[in-house]
């Protein structure tokens, strides 16, 4: 199946929102819940920390169902970071939302700076018992972390519930490389699986569960919705170095399909959506999410230095749902 979607532009404008006034820029890895009345999108802004790094914390803005309106933004972030030492004390991005019963399953990637590298990650969860306003932790730890065969940067946690269980696609980090003499070493990363009774405690599978394009390739975030009988995967895709300011090397979006949610057969071509030929997503296109509401199915997504200037969404055409 080749999707085919609309892109329907920007509808985040980081800097005409309320948000401009106390964070930096970004709004990163828009992801969403749907209520009766109107979408619930999360993301990621970035703040300036006391010791001058950024660190990103979690908001979210309200649209009505057809992504065209803003209803209202979050005046205060929906969860806090982490205490001094933790996994998460220095950032969280991405947030991924899951409804469970009368909860919502908010899971966090964590990240907290190293001194030989630039950071490390895990993937933490906090629970919402008012209806996705606030967030609270069950832990000061994560629930997915760095183990014997992936050993560092763990995060990207994908959260949904499929066939009566809960399983999570997410990445690690397979290498710290640095890209010529002198340098400081850039990350390589994969995507996993992992599988849930409760959403708390998770079995990995072990394994990276889409091929690599080419060497070094990073793979990040990626989102995974069912349409008709099929499971459609996106992703975002880029070169492990040279990528911040060589457009060439930079994210791209990729897709892959699946009939069981384990086995994935990797296939870029079809997946329906590319760069604009000018504009916010004219360089890089980033962190999806795919999500339905109604009748009709969404993919968010960041442009253009990471999702600096906001996020803007496609809609699925008819004929390929």
């Amino acid at each position: 199946m080749n999707l085919r979607w609309k892109k329907l532009g920007q509808i985040f404008d980081f800097w005409r929102s309320p948000l401009a006034a106390d964070f930096v820029s970004h709004a990163h890895s828009p992801q969403a819940v749907v209520f009766p009345d109107y979408v619930r999108i999360y993301f990621s802004p970035r703040k300036r920390s006391p010791n001058g790094k950024h660190a990103s914390h979690v908001r979210f803005v309200d649209f009505d169902h057809s992504l065209q309106h803003i209803l209202r933004h979050a005046e205060k972030d929906v969860v806090a970071l982490g205490a001094p030492g933790t996994f998460n004390e220095h950032g969280i991005f991405p947030f991924s939302p899951v409804p469970v019963g009368q909860r919502i399953f908010g899971y966090t990637t964590g990240w907290t700076r190293r001194k030989s590298v630039d950071v490390d990650s895990g993937i933490g969860l906090a629970i919402s018992d008012d209806g996705g306003w606030s967030y609270q932790k069950i832990g000061d730890g994560p629930v997915l972390t760095a183990s014997l065969h992936e050993p560092f940067l763990v995060c990207d946690g994908f959260v949904r519930i499929f066939e009566g269980g809960f399983h999570m696609y997410y990445i690690y980090g397979t290498e710290w490389r640095p890209p010529a003499a002198g340098c400081a070493p850039e990350r390589t990363y994969v995507i996993g699986h992992a599988l849930s009774a409760d959403g708390i405690h998770w079995k990995k599978e072990g394994r990276q569960i889409l091929p690599s394009a080419f060497e070094g390739e990073c793979q990040a975030l990626p989102t995974v919705l069912r349409i008709g009988t099929r499971y459609h995967m996106y992703f975002c895709r880029r070169r492990s170095v040279d990528f911040r300011t060589n457009p060439q090397n930079g994210y791209r979006l990729g897709y892959a399909y699946s009939d069981d949610l384990v086995d994935w057969v990797r296939d870029d071509a079809a997946a329906g959506i590319g760069l604009s030929a000018a504009g916010w997503d004219s360089e890089m296109m980033c962190y999806p999410h795919l999500f339905q509401c109604g009748e009709a199915v969404y993919l968010l997504y960041n442009g253009n230095q990471f999702g600096r200037d906001g996020f803007g969404a496609a809609v699925l055409q008819q004929g390929d749902q």
